[in-house]
Order: C-alpha cells, then sequence, then structure tokens
C-alpha cells in the first residue's frame, strides 16, 4: 500500500474551525432558511387549498347568511322595541285618562248625590206642602158642604143660586193652593 499524501496546509488549528464554522453557519442558516420558506409555501398552499374547497365555501356561504339572518333579527328587534316603547306610552296615556276619567266620574257621582238629596228634600217638602193643601181643600169641603147643607135648608131656590154662587169662590181657593204648591 501506498502511502497516502494529504495536501494539508498549515494553519492553526483555531483559523480552520473558525473558518469552517462561518461557512458551516451560514450553509445552515441558509437550510433552515430554505426550509421554513418551503414550510410556510406547503402550509399556505395547503390553507388554499382547504381554503377553496367545497365546505369551506358552504361555511363561508352560511356565516354570510347567519350575518344577514342576524341583522334582519336586529332591526326587527329594534322595530319591536320601537312598537313596545310606543304602546307602553300609549298605555301611560289611557291609565292617566282612565284615572282622570274616574275622578270626574266620581265627582258627577257626588255632585248627583248632592242634587238627588236635594230634590228628595224638596219633594218632601213638596209633599208636607201637598198634604197641608190637600188637608186644606178637605176642611173647605167640608165647610162647603156644611154651608151648603144650611143654604138648602133655608130655601132650596135660593140654595141653587148660592150653591152656584158658592162654587166660584171655591174654585178661586182651589186654584190659588194649586198656584202655592207650585
Amino acid at each position: 500500500m501506498a502511502p497516502i499524501l494529504y495536501d494539508y496546509r498549515k494553519m492553526p488549528m483555531g483559523d480552520i474551525w473558525k473558518e469552517d464554522g462561518d461557512k458551516r453557519c451560514k450553509l445552515v442558516i441558509g437550510i433552515l432558511g430554505l426550509l421554513v420558506i418551503v414550510l410556510l409555501g406547503v402550509l399556505l398552499i395547503f390553507f388554499i387549498i382547504k381554503a377553496n374547497s367545497e365546505a369551506c365555501q358552504d361555511g363561508l356561504r352560511a356565516v354570510m347568511e347567519c350575518r344577514n339572518v342576524t341583522y334582519l333579527l336586529q332591526q326587527e328587534l329594534a322595530e319591536a322595541q320601537r312598537g313596545f316603547r310606543d304602546a307602553e306610552a300609549q298605555a301611560v296615556t289611557c291609565n292617566q285618562t282612565v284615572m282622570a276619567l274616574m275622578a270626574s266620574l266620581d265627582a258627577e257621582k257626588a255632585q248627583g248625590r248632592k242634587k238627588v238629596e236635594e230634590l228628595e228634600g224638596e219633594i218632601t217638602t213638596l209633599n208636607h206642602k201637598l198634604q197641608d193643601a190637600s188637608a186644606e181643600v178637605e176642611r173647605l169641603r167640608r165647610e162647603n158642604h156644611v154651608l151648603n147643607a144650611r143654604i138648602a135648608d133655608t130655601d132650596s131656590a135660593s140654595s141653587q143660586d148660592s150653591s152656584c154662587a158658592a162654587e166660584p169662590p171655591l174654585l178661586i181657593l182651589l186654584l190659588g193652593l194649586s198656584a202655592l204648591l207650585l
């Protein structure tokens, strides 16, 4: 076997490691950078494929539909809330009106009771006056009957004249009493 000759440069050992280390470090960094770029590219391609897949498109359509439905529901909710506030304001107004009408009705009832009491008092007074007038008429009838009986006893011809003459004063007396009652 023949001896193998190696061509070595004569350099200090630290310089050899330093020169090789720089080259190796740059090479490792380059390879790692290339691997990262390739990995990111593969992931990006995978993501693009997944993003353009039918399931993903369906999901995007579902999301958009949900957003549209959500927007419509929010609009309906806002409208319902406005309607509720309006109805609530109307209810408050109606309640105030009802309270005012109830107070007015109570006042009218009280006034009506007072008027009824006044009218009942007037009716009672008029009934007393009517009873007094009826008693007076009855008394006057008796007196008239007594007078007619006396006149009839004295002269039957003159009694007819006097009874005819006695009736007009009785009629005037009755008319006067009725006027007092009214």
